[in-house]
């Protein structure tokens, strides 16, 4: 029997699922880093988006970087984290994480972290509710 601590888990609550197409590939066959972004800022929007009770904006990624190629038919899941609420902004961990084609162990594949900030109608910073 397998410890299950012995395998890393993903952070967070899984967010969002979407499965890897050719379309979304390079020249090489592997995923695009862009697509991949793209996701995790949809994820991380719904997430800050719950926490801010309203319309949120991206204003900044940090400190990401990419572990593993992603293959053609992975499902992506986007597992979220809010890590900080400030007094107008989200500051949510974002990780993404596929089954392996080979075993079906979960693969870490890339994290980040992404700022929000709660927006109202007009497109100006608003406070977020305690």
């Amino acid at each position: 029997m397998t410890n299950i601590d012995e395998h890393p888990s993903p952070q967070g609550d899984l967010s969002l699922q979407a499965v890897a197409m050719p379309c979304d590939t390079n020249p090489h066959g592997d995923i695009f880093g862009g697509w991949l972004m793209s996701q995790m800022d949809l994820a991380g929007y719904v997430t800050a988006c719950e926490v801010a009770d309203g319309r949120v904006a991206t204003v900044a990624v940090e400190g990401m970087s990419f572990l593993t190629p992603v293959h053609v038919g992975a499902v992506v899941s986007c597992y979220c984290d809010v890590v900080d609420i400030g007094r107008s902004s989200v500051r949510v961990v974002v990780e993404v994480w596929i089954n392996s084609k080979q075993d079906g162990e979960p693969i870490k594949v890339t994290e980040g972290t992404f700022i929000y900030v709660a927006i109202d109608s007009e497109k100006r910073t608003r406070v977020i509710a305690p």
